[in-house]
Formats: structure tokens, sequence, C-alpha cells
């Protein structure tokens, strides 16, 4: 084993018997096809892929390293980062481990208004997958509706957070600012318009005989949570198997599949969009009236008026901005559904206002691990269609 130049992760040699027909191949890094930074080190007989080292690649922006060096509420634009396609459930996530490590729990407004934005932000990022998954198999078409589905929720985001992808929406404590007031209203032209596009897109894809004879086929899936887990029949899924937020009260179900395989994978993401969308309406309808944020002045930013207005405001916001929120001193790890899996955060506290020890559990790292196994034995043209329904996601497997 050896690390090579640009690698995060040690990677083997593959010997080749020079008087065989086997052929050692380099294949990327990229973009978009291998998203820039992988690399396939692949062996092959013909068109049959004998063996193949998958090396992750150097796209180091140093996410844990950063948080630690910045107060708490610093980490928040960071945690867009890292799967930047559902930002809303990276910023959720971070803020649930440090809540449950300062014993915080945020108002009832507050976890429907961040399961509302976490569900919209799950759409985006299935709608980015399957999408541009279809484009790599050449329906360029089932791409451009999807992304234009995906234009109807970014504006929904905007309305809540102010931006369209890299939002800092969650704060500790609460989120940055209420619903707006024409929220339903605007959720269900967009609910209306995505489920009317995804109809086009099944209607394209699910029963056409290329799509299908290129997706379907065996494959294996080991270790891994989230879609790729589900397609395999396992129905686990954090929202059900451990609720956070107010997910207990969510009708709703877990798709699963039966063989494991990239037909099965990107199937299971479309009936999880129409899940998600189940769950933003009730979170609408049920969402009841009262403050978004905490109100305690060790944790929560005072407001401006009490900033520009009186001395202890000013003293609060600067003690809290210059020397961060003072998290009582422990170690905690808190899991919740991200588009890829589970996403889970590992934080120590020494008591500060900064934090001692980041650690992410980014669920595509998990799903990379095992893409090697997924593709020998396959063909050269099955690696694209396969790596496209990992989902990797360049930020997420930082380390």
């Amino acid at each position: 084993m050896t690390t090579a130049p640009g690698s995060l992760t040690p990677h083997r040699f593959i010997e080749v018997d020079p008087t065989s027909d086997v052929m050692a191949i380099q294949m990327g890094p990229s973009h978009p096809a291998s998203h820039g930074t992988i690399k396939f080190n692949l062996r092959l007989d013909g068109e049959t892929i004998v063996d193949v080292d998958v090396e992750i690649g150097y796209l180091h922006r140093g996410f844990e390293k950063m948080c630690e060096q910045g107060t708490w509420n610093h980490c928040f634009p960071y945690a867009d980062r890292l799967n930047y396609a559902s930002p809303i459930l990276n910023n959720v996530g971070f803020a649930l481990a440090v809540e449950q490590l300062a014993g915080i729990t945020v108002p009832e407004r507050c976890q429907y208004i961040r399961v509302i934005g976490g569900e919209i932000s799950r759409l985006s990022d299935h709608l980015t997958c399957l999408g541009m998954a279809a484009s790599e198999l050449g329906a360029i078409s089932a791409a451009f509706y999807m992304l234009e589905a995906r234009e109807f929720l970014y504006d929904i985001v905007e309305a809540i957070t102010g931006a369209r992808l890299t939002v800092t929406w969650c704060r500790l404590g609460g989120v940055m600012k209420d619903l707006p007031a024409d929220m339903a209203e605007r959720t269900r032209f967009a609910l209306k318009q995505t489920r009317r596009i995804l109809a086009d897109c099944e209607r394209l894809l699910a029963r056409n005989r290329i799509f299908v004879d290129r997706m379907a086929g065996d494959a294996i899936s080991y270790g891994l949570t989230g879609p790729l887990l589900r397609a395999t029949g396992v129905a686990y899924d954090v929202r059900k198997a451990e609720p956070y937020l107010v997910y207990d009260r969510m009708d709703f179900t877990v798709p699963t599949g039966t063989s494991g395989d990239n037909y099965d994978r990107f199937m299971v993401r479309m009936a999880e969009m129409e899940q998600s969308m189940r769950i933003i309406e009730q979170a609408l309808a049920q969402v009841p009236p009262g403050p978004i944020v905490i109100t305690d002045p060790r944790f929560h930013l005072p407001p401006k008026g009490e900033v520009y207005g009186s001395i202890e405001g000013l003293m609060n916001h600067f003690k809290l901005v210059i020397e961060g929120q003072k998290i009582p001193a422990g170690e905690v790890y808190v899991a919740t559904e991200g588009g890829n899996g589970e996403l889970g955060f590992y934080l120590v506290s020494d008591g500060s206002g900064r934090p001692y020890r980041v650690r992410v559990r980014p669920p595509s790292f998990y799903g990379m691990s095992a893409l090697g196994e997924m593709l020998r034995g396959r063909m050269i043209a099955d690696i694209i269609t396969t790596f496209g329904q990992i989902n990797m996601i360049g930020g997420e497997c930082d380390h």
C-alpha cells in the first residue's frame, strides 16, 4: 500500500503480467464524469473489469480542522459545503449535535421548519443525482426536466433562507429566519410542478429498454446507508430508526429495492422524493405558531435592536461573537438522514467557545469505499453509471 501524489487514501499498485492480455489502464480524473478528482486504476480483460482501485483524489477544504479554529456558530457555513446539493440537511445535522451537547431543546415551530427545509433540500439532492445520472446515459431531456424541478425548489429555499445554495440557515438553538407568509402557497405550486416533471421523467425512463438494460444487473452493497442500502431491500432510515425533530409525527414510508443494482438505486430515490413531498405537506399543515429560536443569552445572539440600544445587548453580542458560546465539556455523536444516508457529527467540547474536536461521518465517503466491489466483473461502460448512483460529493469525502 502506498499513497499517490494528490490522493487522500492509500492505494495499491495493480500488478499486470506482461505476457497476459490483461491491461492496466488509468481512467480519470475528469469532469463531470468522475467529478474532477476521482481516478479509476483498472485492470481490463477486453472491456471486462478484472480489478479496480478507486482513488478519491484531493479536494481538501479541511472542514473538520477549520471548525476547530472558529466558534461553534462559525461552523455552519462550513457545514453547507459538505454536501452542497443538500446544505440545509448538513446545517440541521450539525445544529442538532451541538444542541444535544449543550442540552438545548429548540422551539416546536423551529423543529417543523427544520423538517420542511431539510426535506426540500433532500428533494433537490435527489434531483441533482438522478438528473446527472440520466444525462450520463444519454437521457439528457430527463436531466433538463429534473433541473427544472430543482429550480422550483431553489425558489422556495431562497424565500426561506435568502440564498439558493450555501444557505447558512441554522443557528445554535433555532434558525435564522421564519417561513415567508406565502410559504404554503409557494410550496403547493412547487410540489405540483415537481410531481408533474417526475411523472414525465418516469415515463421517459422507467420502462425505457435502453435505460433499463444499462442500469439493471447485480451489484454488491456493504457497510452502506441511505438509498444505496435501501436499494438492497434493507429499510433502514435514521428518520424512522432513531426519530429526531418531529419525524415521529410524520406519516411516510421507506422505499426499498430488491437486487441493489443501479436501477433499484435510481427508483428508490424516485420513490423517496414522493415521500419527502408528503412530509413537507404534513409539516406545513401541522406547524404551530411560536418562536423560531431560543432566547437563552448564553447561546443566542441578541436582536439587533438590543445590540444597538443597550450596553447589555452590545456586550452580550460582543462576547458571543468573539469568544463563542460556552458549550459544556463533553462529547456527542448525532446521526441524521442526509441525502445519501447516515450523516453523523462527532463533537468534543472542552467547555470553551470553540470546538475541541469535530469529526463527520459522510455517507458518500462510505459509498465510495464499496464502489470497487460493485465494479469488479462488470464492463467499462458500467463505471460511470454505477459511480453516478453513489452520488459522490467531493466536499463530503473531505478527510
